[in-house]
């Protein structure tokens, strides 16, 4: 098994949990984080090895990702595992999983690549790297009929997690705020090299939003050291070290939860704000060389996962150039105070809630399970 990112983990965090309910025995190895280390999982390589994004980053570590792709190969293919279940990292995964598939090693692809949203093209090319994807989202199994894979829909596992309704009166009891003041929650991204191009437009946008609402508090939660003490550092490179700050490690949900607003980089977060409920402004900013890549290859008009599920502009999103402090500032001061768009927002991410909650890792095992009955006994795995 092989997981990216924090996300990733989380999802094969569950999955191992709910594969052991019926395989107790079976043994997890691979390339992993700490969820899934503590589902059992024996990380021979840390998922944070697989964290970067843009183009121009994966070049810069692509020697050292390749040479864990060689390695991690030789290893499965001198001891063939009876299952191997790459999880989201398609540009690792994908690789990895066709040289597996060749070699006569089932191969199933947990979280279908975003060929809805950048690479079209690469359908026949999933299809001939995989036996079987597990896709989050509804409308993703459709893009692989006709192409000779299994796709089944299992539902996002973040919406069996996160309660319908989620009190912003109790987060912000808990978070030690008080009740009668504006809170945003900033999420800038989970990774040191998003911050380096995120951070400044976040705490600029934060200065302009403490300009309106004065009684403004900022919550910004990050997941490392080095995120949290390169934000530090970023506050006071920008003059903005008088700001009503609070650096949370981790404790995202929490932070929407207690918040008016949310404004958050592309990705998964957007999802988890939409589940919360909570009106958001989504934006991101990369490399300008991978931006003119991924610009060139995007073929929805929407980057965030709440708009592709409502397939329109229900958020506001502004992306690279367009991704100023005023106007982050601007639409996401005007979206907290526009009730009628709350509600109505409210109402359609609830809508989301509902359909995406399926009892996705059970889900998720109930697909994988005869593969396994198939193969042999157990996702095993002997050195």
């Amino acid at each position: 098994m092989v997981a990216g990112e924090a996300s990733g983990d989380l999802l094969a965090s569950h999955l191992i949990s709910a594969l052991k309910r019926h395989v107790p025995d079976a043994i997890f190895f691979g390339i992993g984080g700490p969820k899934m280390q503590a589902a059992g999982f024996g990380a021979e390589w840390p998922a944070e090895k697989l964290a970067v994004r843009g183009y121009a980053e994966v070049l810069r570590h692509y020697r050292e990702i390749a040479g864990i792709r060689r390695q991690l190969l030789k290893r499965l293919l001198t001891h063939p595992p009876d299952v191997f279940i790459g999880v989201d990292a398609p540009d690792f995964n994908l690789w990895l999983e066709a040289r597996l598939k060749a070699a006569g090693i089932r191969s199933i692809h947990f979280v279908s690549p975003s060929v809805w949203a950048w690479r079209g093209g690469r359908i026949r090319k999933i299809a001939r790297s995989v036996d079987q994807i597990l896709c989050l989202f509804p409308f993703e199994p459709a893009l692989y009929l006709g192409h000779g894979v299994k796709a089944s829909y299992v539902g996002h596992p973040l919406a069996d997690i996160i309660p319908l309704e989620s009190s912003a009166a109790a987060a912000r009891e808990r978070l030690g705020l008080a009740p009668d003041r504006m809170v945003f929650a900033l999420l800038p991204g989970s990774r040191q090299s998003e911050l380096q191009y995120m951070a400044q437009t976040f705490i600029e946008t934060a200065k302009l939003l403490h300009q309106r609402f004065p009684q403004a508090r900022f919550l910004v939660p990050l997941v490392s050291r080095e995120t949290r003490l390169f934000f530090e550092s970023e506050l006071w490179r920008h003059g903005a070290q008088e700001l009503p700050v609070t650096l949370l490690f981790g404790h995202a949900q929490e932070a929407m939860a207690a918040a008016d607003g949310v404004l958050v980089a592309s990705g998964t977060a957007t999802l988890e704000a939409a589940l919360m409920k909570r009106p958001m402004v989504i934006t991101y900013k990369m490399s300008p060389k991978s931006w003119h890549i991924m610009r060139n290859m995007g073929y929805q008009p929407w980057v965030g996962l709440p708009n592709i599920l409502a397939q329109r502009f229900a958020v506001p999103e502004f992306l690279q150039d367009d991704a100023t402090p005023e106007n982050l500032a601007q639409a996401l001061g005007n979206l907290v105070r526009d009730e009628t768009v709350r509600d109505r927002l409210h109402a359609l991410f609830t809508e989301m809630h509902l359909l995406l909650r399926q009892n996705t890792a059970e889900r998720a095992a109930a697909a994988i399970l005869p593969a396994l009955r198939r193969s042999g006994e157990a996702l095993a795995y002997s050195p």
